[in-house]
């Protein structure tokens, strides 16, 4: 019996992105060609200004590209309207950011929750939620403490239990141990590695820390704009 064809998550095609500065155009992502696939850990890699979080956030909804074709879950993201972007992200995106932007008079279980307001969801089916995800990335002890009781890597794991709240079909993270010490980014990474790999989570991350990167199935590189060829050294481990 052949093997059922894997199912495109992200396919880019001469994608760019012009940013005008000064009276001149800056090219951040210059005809990038990009397929990613349901269930791959990808990490972007590059130094800074290759266009990584760029192409992260083109990919998220966040950004539009300046031209190009893009689709992602089979979706033309940059055809969509504004509001039909944003109903869209809710749905089918979960964001990591380096800063956690967590809600300061907030404890974890309330922002958690956050996502959820938007929903139809009871308390009682909300509340579930919550407590789920944050049995998964191991806080279930630490629902009622407030972001200035927990630390940097405990917050952090309440960013992505945000994120995975709403059960959606990427995780993108953009540099998400960058504001960590060494055990917490480790525990940062064990934690997104469980969901891609015990709950099929497609994951997409951008880092500069090839320890971070090494916790993905695929790497990629970019540089000035363009995504280096897979084979070529340095563009793929």
């Amino acid at each position: 019996m052949s093997e059922s064809p894997k199912e495109k998550v992200v396919a880019a095609r001469n994608l760019s992105k012009i940013f005008p500065h000064g009276g001149e155009d800056v090219v951040a992502l210059d005809k990038i060609d990009i397929d990613i696939y349901k269930g791959e850990f990808v990490a972007l890699m590059g130094p800074s200004g290759s266009g990584k979080s760029t192409l992260l956030h083109i990919v998220a909804g966040i950004d539009r590209p300046t031209s190009g074709e893009l689709e992602v879950l089979g979706d033309p993201i940059a055809d969509l309207s504004e509001s039909q972007l944003s109903t869209w992200r809710n749905h089918h995106v979960g964001f990591v950011f380096q800063s956690f932007n967590l809600i300061p008079v907030l404890t974890a279980q309330e922002n958690v929750e956050m996502p959820l307001l938007l929903t139809s969801l009871n308390k009682k089916e909300r509340r579930e939620h919550v407590e789920t995800v944050l049995r998964i990335v191991g806080l279930t002890d630490r629902m009622t403490h407030y972001p200035r009781q927990l630390s940097g890597g405990q917050e952090q794991r309440v960013a992505i239990a945000r994120a995975l709240v709403g059960d959606p079909d990427l995780i993108l993270a953009d540099e998400p141990t960058g504001d960590l010490d060494a055990h917490s980014a480790e525990e940062i990474m064990t934690v997104l590695q469980k969901l891609n790999e015990d709950h099929g989570k497609t994951v997409i991350m951008v880092t500069h820390d090839p320890r971070t990167a090494h916790y993905s199935s695929i790497t990629r590189h970019l540089d000035k704009g363009k995504m280096l060829p897979v084979g070529e050294p340095g563009s793929q481990e």
